[in-house]
C-alpha cells in the first residue's frame, strides 16, 4: 500500500505488516482513504478526531446554508399611509434579512375597475425600498388581485452573517458596559434580523 504520514507526508509504499507497526508506533489509526487506487492508498491518523472534525464542518454548513423563503404582504389600493408605513416595515425587514417579498395588492367591489391604482402603489412601494430590493417581477393582475415580488440585493447567506456579527457586537457591548441594565441589552439583541419563519400574510 501507499502509505501516507500523520502530517500529510509520504512515507512510500510499504507492507501491510510495516503500516501496522508504524500505526501502533505513533499511537494511530491505519485508514484506507483511497480503495480503488493501485496500489490502495492508506493514512496514519486520529480516526475519531477526524470524525469529530467532520462532524463539525458538516454542523458548520447546515448553520450557514441558505433557505430561499418568499414572505408576502397583502395591501389594498387606498390603503391608509399609517398601514402603508407599517406594510412597507415589513418589506423593509424582510429584505434585509435577504428574503424575497411577494407584494399582493387586492381589488374588491369597483375597485376591480381601477388597476392603476394598485399599479401605482407597487410602484411607489418599489421606489421607497430599492436601496434594498429591486423588482423581481413586474406588476400583473392575477384575478382580483395584482402581484410583484421584489428581490433582495443582499443575499441571504451575507444578511445571516451580517445579522450573527452584529449580535455578536452587541453582547460584546454589553459585557464591556456592565452599567447597561439587562432589559436595555435585550432590547439591543432584538433589533437583529433573524431567520424567523415566515410570517401570515397581513391584510390592510
Amino acid at each position: 500500500m501507499r502509505l501516507v504520514g500523520p502530517s500529510g507526508e509520504q512515507v512510500g509504499i510499504v507492507p501491510l505488516a510495516k503500516a501496522l507497526e508504524l500505526a501502533q508506533e505513533y499511537d494511530l489509526d491505519l485508514v484506507e482513504v483511497a480503495a480503488n487506487a493501485r496500489p490502495p492508498v492508506c493514512k496514519l491518523m486520529d480516526y475519531g478526531k477526524f470524525k469529530y472534525e467532520s462532524a463539525m464542518k458538516a454542523r458548520e454548513a447546515r448553520k450557514n446554508q441558505a433557505h430561499t423563503v418568499i414572505k408576502e404582504m397583502k395591501l389594498r389600493p387606498k390603503i391608509d399611509p399609517h398601514d402603508y408605513d407599517t406594510k412597507k416595515g415589513h418589506v423593509v425587514r424582510f429584505l434585509k434579512q435577504g428574503d424575497k417579498v411577494k407584494i399582493t395588492i387586492m381589488f374588491r367591489g369597483r375597485e376591480q375597475s381601477r388597476p392603476e391604482l394598485g399599479f401605482r402603489l407597487l410602484q411607489r412601494l418599489a421606489e421607497d425600498v430599492q436601496e434594498l430590493g429591486f423588482i423581481e417581477s413586474n406588476p400583473k393582475q392575477d384575478g382580483r388581485n395584482m402581484i410583484m415580488v421584489l428581490g433582495p440585493h443582499k443575499k441571504k447567506t451575507e444578511a445571516m452573517a451580517e445579522a450573527r456579527e452584529a449580535q455578536a457586537a452587541r453582547k460584546a457591548d454589553a459585557k464591556a458596559n456592565p452599567g447597561k441594565s439587562q432589559n436595555a441589552a435585550e432590547e439591543e439583541l432584538s433589533e437583529a434580523p433573524a431567520e424567523a419563519p415566515a410570517e401570515a400574510p397581513a391584510e390592510a
